[in-house]
C-alpha cells in the first residue's frame, strides 16, 4: 500500500506567517505552532466533506482544505479527557493504513489499550466465535475510510468512536472528530504522541507540565528504503 502524497505535508511559502499570526490570537496550544506545522497536521485535501467544513480554516490557491490548527488543538483535549474515562484494556485502536502501525503501538504501549495494526479482519469485536475476538468498549480509528470494517462493526455493536478524520472523510457512526492529516507520516505520529501524554496527563500519571520520555519522532513508522 503506498503511502506517498507529498501535498499531505507541504506548507506553502507565506502560509506559516498567515497560519501563526491567526491562531497566536488569545489561543495556548499544547505545543508551539511551529510543531503543528513542522508536522503538517494542518494540510488537507482537495475535498472537503460537508462536515469537516467545520473544521476548515481556509482554502489555499491550488484548492487544498487547511485545517483549523486550535480546533485539532482543541479536539486533542476533549479526546484524550473522554478516553481517559475508560479501562484502558478495554479501548481497541485501529489503523490498517501503513503510516498509522507505529504511532497505534506506542500509543498503546503507553495508554495500556489494544493495538489493531495492519488487516483489519471481519468478526474481531462481533463474532466471539474466533479466536482474535476482543471486546471493546470504545474503539479509536486512525481513518475512517481505511479502517472501516473496524468502524462499522463498532457500530453494529453500540461502543463510542474517536476517529481522526482529514478534511476528505465521511463521518457517519463517529462520536468524536480529531480534524487532522491523518495520511502524513509526522502528523500521525505527532497527533498520537500528544494524545498519548494528554491521556497521561489526565489519569493523573504524568503532571500537567510533565512529557513522555520519548519525543513525537518515536512514534513515526520508519521507511524501508
Amino acid at each position: 500500500m503506498s503511502e506517498k502524497n507529498p501535498e499531505q505535508n507541504t506548507v506553502k511559502p507565506g502560509e506559516r506567517r498567515e497560519v501563526t499570526e491567526e491562531t497566536k490570537k488569545g489561543i495556548e496550544l499544547l505545543i508551539p505552532l511551529e510543531d503543528y506545522l513542522a508536522a503538517g497536521t494542518h494540510i488537507g485535501t482537495h475535498i472537503c466533506t460537508k462536515y469537516m467544513s467545520q473544521f476548515v480554516y481556509r482554502v489555499r490557491n491550488d484548492g487544498l482544505y487547511i485545517l483549523d490548527i486550535r480546533k485539532i488543538d482543541r479536539r486533542i483535549r476533549v479526546a484524550a479527557k473522554f478516553l481517559s474515562r475508560y479501562e484502558p484494556s478495554k479501548i481497541a485502536v485501529v489503523s490498517v493504513r501503513q503510516y498509522g502501525h507505529q504511532p497505534v503501538r506506542k500509543f498503546c504501549t503507553y495508554v495500556g489499550c489494544k493495538p489493531f495494526t495492519e488487516r483489519f479482519l471481519p468478526g474481531t469485536f462481533t463474532n466471539p466465535s474466533l479466536k482474535i475476538y476482543f471486546e471493546p468498549d470504545i474503539l479509536v480509528i486512525t481513518d475512517p475510510r481505511a479502517d472501516s470494517q473496524a468502524l462499522k462493526e463498532a457500530a453494529e455493536i453500540g461502543i463510542p468512536v474517536v476517529a481522526l478524520a482529514d478534511t476528505d472523510n465521511r463521518t457517519e457512526y463517529i462520536d468524536l472528530i480529531i480534524p487532522a492529516n491523518n495520511k502524513g507520516r509526522k502528523s500521525l505520529a505527532l497527533i498520537y504522541w500528544l494524545l498519548t501524554r494528554q491521556v497521561l496527563r489526565e489519569r493523573g500519571v504524568l503532571s500537567p507540565d510533565s512529557d513522555l520520555p520519548e519525543p513525537p519522532s518515536a512514534f513515526e513508522t520508519r521507511i524501508e528504503r
